[in-house]
């Protein structure tokens, strides 16, 4: 032992980090965040305000971009058909994966197999998967095949081609491929439900649907209230599902075009209008916001209930 600083002998002591050791550290994940994020964003917001256009130098014009968004009957076509779907696909996307993920759970035989069945649509290509709806749900397709062989319909539906039919097979197409992602997010939160709750209310004579209800619900409802976010804000920025079905027409009249796929029709081109695409742009993010903040909120104020 040394006499003058009681370190053991032989020991080194360790030397402190230079003060911008973390910034080193930091600086790539900061210049990226800056550059491919943050600057493009500011650039949007500032390009929303002028009449910038391809090969021409922008001038500013205040809010004209705004008022005709307000004006823009397409803009409400496309906002109308992106709430359409957020209303159908946070239910179904909310409460039928955990229905998947209670059948999963079960320890049967060969249930690994179907795991993997059930998840192998997330790894798959949307634009892939678009191309083998489009040929499921053409009017020569199998499923119009199918039908008519049946006798179920005279001539082939026109799935592609109406608008109704055009968004419930998108809609489907979405909800069919995120089965599997949230069934997983689901498996997480079930591993962390005690069995003594169920054991409880077995006890107390309640049967699967109570237990269902007053159990497992409970259990994950910060699970599913993530998932309704994130569907929300999925749902609102969707594009390549309507984008493929529809031959990036946006089906009949356009009434099936999403805010993304308007916002490539007006800003693509030599005759683009960028400023009014960045003007979209920036709705499009303050009405993705509406869910981020809702979901603040709720923990926020679940956190003063707890601790008060």
């Amino acid at each position: 032992m040394r006499a003058d600083t009681g370190i053991p002998a032989g020991r080194k002591t360790m030397r402190s980090h230079r003060w911008f050791t973390p910034w080193l550290l930091l600086g790539p994940a900061v210049a990226w965040v800056l550059v491919f994020a943050l600057w493009p964003f500011l650039n949007t917001v500032f390009l929303s305000f002028t009449d910038a256009k391809p090969l021409r130098t922008p001038e500013f014009v205040g809010g004209a971009n705004y008022e005709r968004m307000f004006g823009d009957e397409m803009f409400w076509n496309a906002l109308t058909t992106c709430l359409i779907y957020v209303v159908v696909c946070v239910p179904l996307l909310t409460i039928l994966p955990l229905l998947l993920a209670l059948l999963v759970q079960k320890k049967l035989p060969g249930i690994s197999f179907f795991r993997t069945t059930f998840y192998f649509p997330v790894i798959a290509s949307v634009v892939v998967v678009a191309l083998i709806w489009t040929w499921l749900f053409d009017s020569r397709g199998i499923i119009n095949q199918t039908l008519e062989f049946l006798g179920l319909v005279d001539k082939p539906m026109a799935f592609l081609v109406d608008r109704w039919l055009l968004l419930g097979c998108a809609i489907l197409l979405t909800v069919w491929k995120g089965l599997g992602y949230y069934m997983v997010v689901y498996l997480a939160a079930l591993g962390n439900v005690g069995k003594e709750l169920h054991e409880a209310a077995m006890l107390d004579g309640a049967g699967s649907f109570r237990r269902f209800l007053s159990v497992t619900i409970p259990s994950v409802r910060g699970a599913m209230l993530l998932i309704s976010v994130l569907i929300a804000v999925s749902a609102m920025r969707v594009f390549a599902e309507l984008d493929v079905l529809s031959k990036s027409t946006g089906g009949p009249g356009g009434y099936d075009m999403s805010l993304v796929m308007l916002i490539r029709q007006v800003g693509s081109g030599l005759n683009g209008n960028i400023g009014y695409a960045s003007a979209i742009s920036v709705a499009l993010f303050l009405l993705t916001l509406i869910p981020l903040v809702a979901i603040a909120v709720m923990n926020r104020e679940k956190k003063a209930k707890v601790s008060a």
